[in-house]
C-alpha cells in the first residue's frame, strides 16, 4: 500500500510540473490522475488522463500539440470527452413542489434557465440551499437577496415560484475583473476620447489580470421559511454524512434533467477548462466522472452508495461529469451539512 501511495504522489507531482504545457496543446480541456483504459477495459494502470476535445491525426497536429505517451515516468492517456460545459439547460423541464421542496428539483435565479438544488447545509442556526453560482447567482451576476425560483425559468417558473433568496456565493474567476486603479480607469477614458475625436469607432477597457484559477462552483440561497425545505434528496433519501472519493468508487446523484443516475469515478486532482456560454474558466483539483449528467443537472449533490455527499455536480459533456469535491465547497462557503 505504501508503494502504492508513493507512485499517486510521484503521478500528482508530474501532473503539477506539465498540467499547464499540456492545457496549452490544442484540443486538450482537463489534465488528471485515472486508471489507463486499454480496448474500454481498465488497466489497474495509474497515468495522467489528458482530456480532449475530439482525437486528431498526429500527422495534423504541430510537434508542440502532440501529448506525450509518457512524463517523467508516468504515462498519459488521451480520452476524447468533448467541451466541457456549465450544466444549466432549457430542456426536460421539471415540476413545482409544494408545499416542501426536497433536494434534486429544478431551481434557478430569474437570470437563468434552470439547474438543480443540491443539498440542504448549516452555517451556525441558518440553514441553505446549496447549489451553483451559475444555478443561483447567474455567473457573478447575480446580487445578495435576489430571488431563487422553483421550478427554474426555463420549467416554468416566474415570481410567483420565489422560494429563497441568494445568500452568498463564491465568484468565478475568468482570469480578469473590473480595474480597481483610479488611473488605468483615466488612462483609458482619455485615449477612448482621442480616439472618438479621429473618428474610431472602438472603444478600449481597463481590466485587471486576477489568479484565473478556480476551485468551485458554489452558492447559498436562504428559503423564505424553514419548512419550505427539506434535507431528504428526491430518489435518493437523507444523506448520512459527508465522504471523500477514490478511483473508481461508483457514486450516484438525483438531478432537474436526468433524474437520479450513478456512475464511477475516472479521474481525480484533475484540471480542467469550463465553458460559461463563451467565457472559460479554469479549475483545478476537481473530480471527474463518467458521464451521468446533462444540461441542467448542474448543482446535484453527488453521493456514494452509502448516502455520504462527496461532491457538488457543476458541469460536464457527453463523455463526462465535473464534480466539486464536498471538503472544497463546505470550506470555501464556512457551511456543514444539514443532518
Amino acid at each position: 500500500m505504501e508503494m502504492i501511495g508513493d507512485f499517486v504522489a510521484q503521478a500528482k507531482r508530474v501532473k503539477e510540473a506539465y498540467v499547464f504545457d499540456l492545457l496549452g496543446k490544442r484540443n486538450v480541456v482537463g489534465v488528471g490522475l485515472g486508471y489507463k483504459i486499454s480496448h474500454g477495459v481498465n488497466t489497474g494502470e495509474l497515468g495522467l488522463i489528458v482530456s480532449v476535445t475530439h482525437k486528431a491525426d498526429i500527422s495534423a497536429l504541430a510537434a508542440k500539440d502532440v501529448v506525450p505517451q509518457t512524463l517523467n515516468g508516468i504515462k498519459t492517456d488521451v480520452v476524447v470527452t468533448g467541451k466541457f460545459r456549465a450544466q444549466d439547460s432549457s430542456t426536460d423541464p421539471r415540476g413545482r413542489w409544494r408545499p416542501v421542496v426536497p433536494p434534486g428539483v429544478s431551481v434557478g435565479h430569474p437570470g437563468i434557465t434552470a439547474g438543480t438544488f443540491g443539498c440542504l447545509v448549516r452555517r451556525g442556526d441558518d440553514v441553505f440551499i446549496l447549489s451553483n453560482n451559475h444555478v443561483l447567482a447567474d455567473v457573478n451576476a447575480g446580487k445578495v437577496g435576489d430571488p431563487i425560483l422553483q421550478p427554474g425559468v426555463a420549467d416554468g417558473g416566474t415570481a410567483d415560484d420565489h422560494i429563497a433568496k441568494l445568500a452568498d456565493y463564491v465568484p468565478i474567476d475568468f482570469g480578469t475583473s473590473e480595474p480597481e486603479c483610479s488611473i488605468a480607469e483615466f488612462i483609458t477614458k482619455t485615449l477612448n476620447y482621442v480616439a472618438g475625436a479621429f473618428g474610431s469607432s472602438h472603444q478600449l477597457q481597463a481590466v485587471k489580470k486576477t489568479p484565473g484559477v478556480n476551485r468551485v462552483d458554489v452558492a447559498l440561497a436562504r428559503p423564505l421559511l424553514p419548512d419550505l425545505v427539506k434535507n431528504e434528496i428526491l430518489n435518493i433519501g437523507v444523506p448520512i454524512g459527508v465522504g471523500a472519493v477514490t478511483l473508481g468508487m461508483e457514486v450516484q446523484k438525483m438531478g432537474r434533467t436526468t433524474g437520479y443516475t450513478t456512475g464511477r469515478i475516472t479521474q481525480i486532482d484533475a484540471t480542467v477548462q469550463i465553458d460559461y456560454e463563451g467565457l472559460t474558466a479554469l479549475y483545478s483539483g476537481q473530480i471527474i466522472a463518467s458521464p451521468m449528467s446533462q444540461g441542467g443537472d448542474s448543482g446535484s449533490a453527488v453521493l456514494d452508495m452509502d448516502k455520504r455527499v462527496v461532491g457538488l455536480l457543476f458541469a460536464g459533456s457527453d463523455a463526462a461529469t465535473i464534480i466539486n469535491p464536498i471538503d472544497e465547497v463546505f470550506s470555501a462557503l464556512n457551511v456543514e451539512l444539514a443532518l
